[in-house]
């Protein structure tokens, strides 16, 4: 089907001559004069291959019709990253490709939505938030609880991230999973 480009977002699947291409990016332009567009940074499906296009924000796309589920993330292994439909009991290996720089943030247990077309996994989309433990970062510095600076800190995930002077290695923070960045202290 046909859709103006500016209402694509991250996650979308797109029929670029006959090829399925994930979008990575999307960002709407409104430059102060002249025709706004729409940037996209897109993944080439069958092979990999990164692209970046313009569009003008009122030009039709063709969105390939793809079947956007709820799965659960199972565990991974040599084969790739597993995954239940938890209505069919159904499983899905997906791709290191597909999963990108997104694998650190999956938790065994986690629902994720899983795009697929034609039975197989072409992109996925991670809750925002995440919660992880503190397994390294600085002591607390006496008298700089006011400030506004953060200090580096290892996850359980091995991701590196920057949280405030009160955080303390063994405290559980909720991170947001697009850029790792600190979000609060969990409430559990």
């Amino acid at each position: 089907m046909k859709v103006i480009a500016s209402s694509l977002r991250k996650g979308n699947v797109v029929d670029k001559d006959g090829k399925l291409y994930v979008i990575l990016f999307a960002e709407n332009i409104h430059p102060g004069k002249g025709t706004p567009v729409t940037q996209l940074d897109m993944r080439r499906i069958s092979d990999g291959v990164k692209v970046s296009e313009r569009y003008r924000t009122t030009e039709q796309v063709e969105r390939a019709h793809v079947e956007e589920r709820e799965h659960t993330f199972l565990y991974s292994d040599g084969e790739g990253f597993h995954f239940m439909n938890p209505e069919s009991f159904e499983q899905v290996a997906v791709s290191d490709s597909v999963i990108g720089d997104q694998a650190p943030y999956l938790q065994e247990g986690m629902a994720v939505q899983l795009a697929l077309h034609e039975g197989s996994a072409i992109s996925i989309v991670l809750p925002q938030r995440a919660v992880f433990e503190v397994v390294e970062t600085e002591p607390v510095t006496k008298g700089q609880t006011a400030s506004s600076s953060y200090k580096p800190a290892t996850l359980s995930n091995g991701v590196r991230t920057a949280v405030p002077p009160h955080i303390t290695t063994g405290t559980r923070i909720v991170v947001m999973t697009a850029d790792g960045s600190y979000v609060e202290r969990a409430k559990d």
